[in-house]
């Protein structure tokens, strides 16, 4: 059987790292394509030298563009790639650009679909990631959970339980493997602070940062509350680019930095007091290293974080989270548990779950 694994942009390279690993170990062919979603050195290239990834065999390189053209172009590119490699299964990650595009190729083409990451809900069809979840679920063969609430979304949505595996956190099965390494480079020396006192800040959500109006809020929030704890923010480049469009301004105290290697972000956001942010999977990591997460959303499509783990969902109220930094300053947090399964072996269960599948094929 010959496997075709999909990354495109930051986030996929964590989650389908590990199920690359598990995969060769069962000795299936595959080979890696990437879309070029993200392509500068900072979001792409630093991933593959960090994370061991192989080389990808096949590079679109699609790049940047709005939502229409960008999957477009990666369908288009995505299809040759399909036609001739002919693989047996294709398999797609989380819920960027990339997955949607390839997954709807893979239909086209009547090539079974594993997604990684499947049945997550924010219930915000505002959010482009939400689209893109949903289509990826409804095309896929095998759909592998991070929590029960993704089994539980994608039974009400009328996927068959058979297709459904509970497997854990790929994104927790590379941070694992990392956290020594990462914190052991004392990556917080470069900023001038000290474990314990600073934030990490990140922001990326459309609603967030292509809005003059609600960045500027945001930032005027992250001023203040770098009046008390030291920000570190690492800029997306297009928020960095509104940013500048705008003519924000920052506070002293937040130190503004490009998008960073993933050794030196998961050492930052491990020794952090907090992390702000409004990423998905940063509230993931952040329950496992148990920080402190203000989610700086009005929803979460990931609500074991929240029942379970260190994150709260804030908004972008500046009561509410300057209400929240002072109780996080007090010590008077929840202190968190890590979620069922989400335990190292992610890839593993999914690399068995593919071998039992393709038995029986």
């Amino acid at each position: 059987m010959l496997i075709c694994n999909v990354v495109g942009a930051r986030p996929n390279f964590m989650k389908m790292s590990p199920v690359i690993d598990a995969v060769k170990k069962k000795g299936f062919g595959q080979f890696l394509v990437h879309t070029g979603q993200h392509y500068d050195d900072n979001m792409s290239k630093v991933f593959f030298k960090e994370l061991g990834l192989p080389k990808p065999d096949v590079h679109l390189g699609v790049g940047s563009d709005t939502h229409a053209r960008q999957v477009g172009r990666i369908m288009i590119a995505f299809e040759d790639a399909c036609l001739k490699k002919k693989p047996d299964l294709v398999v797609v990650g989380g819920d960027v650009n990339s997955t949607l595009g390839a997954a709807l190729v893979a239909a086209k083409l009547h090539i079974p679909l594993a997604h990684v990451e499947a049945g997550l809900r924010s219930f915000d069809r505002t959010m482009p990631e939400e689209i893109n979840r949903i289509v990826a679920d409804q095309l896929s063969t095998l759909l592998f959970t991070t929590e029960k609430s993704g089994n539980e979304n994608l039974e009400r949505e009328g996927v068959a339980k058979e297709r459904i595996h509970f497997v854990g956190n790929c994104m927790v099965d590379t941070l694992l493997r990392y956290l020594d390494k990462a914190t052991g480079l004392c990556p917080w020396k470069k900023y001038g602070v000290e474990p314990g006192g600073y934030a990490v800040l990140t922001l990326h959500r459309p609603i967030n940062v292509d809005s003059p109006k609600a960045l500027k809020l945001i930032l005027d929030i992250i001023n203040k509350v770098s009046h008390d704890l030291p920000v570190i923010f690492s800029v997306h480049p297009r928020t960095k680019q509104h940013l500048m469009e705008q003519k924000i301004e920052t506070s002293r105290s937040v130190q503004i930095c490009e998008p960073l290697p993933y050794y030196e972000f998961i050492g930052l956001m491990a020794k952090a007091r907090c992390i702000l942010t409004d990423s998905g999977g940063i509230q993931e990591e952040a329950t496992v290293v148990k920080v402190p997460c203000l989610t700086l959303r009005e929803n979460t499509e990931r609500p074991v974080t929240v029942s379970s783990g260190t994150n709260r969902v804030v908004g972008t109220d500046s009561k509410v989270i300057c209400e929240a930094i002072d109780a996080i300053l007090a010590g008077k947090w929840q202190a968190g548990r890590r979620p069922p399964l989400w335990d190292g072996k992610s890839g593993l269960r999914i690399a068995d779950a593919i071998e039992a599948w393709a038995a029986h094929r």
